[in-house]
């Protein structure tokens, strides 16, 4: 699995990258953390508002930061 986050890097972003991490993690997945920070790149996904979060290439979350809950399902 692909996890890419989209984003300049900003404090919300790091956040995001966390949350996703852990929760690959407990879910016991075997996955690859992508760190997307090119504008260009993110647009290309269709996203205006960061930070995001696409999954093998398939934007899953957009604007916003979901509790580790919510993030394990978006990742199954």
């Amino acid at each position: 699995m692909k996890i890419q986050i989209l984003g300049t890097g900003c404090p919300k972003c790091q956040k995001l990258t966390e949350v996703a991490e852990k929760a690959a993690t407990e879910l016991g997945l075997s996955f690859e953390i992508e760190k997307v920070t090119d504008i260009t790149q993110i647009i290309s996904f269709g996203v205006m508002m960061t930070p995001a979060m696409a999954v093998d290439g398939k934007v899953k979350i957009v604007g916003k930061i979901p509790m580790l809950a919510e993030m394990k399902e978006l990742l199954k």
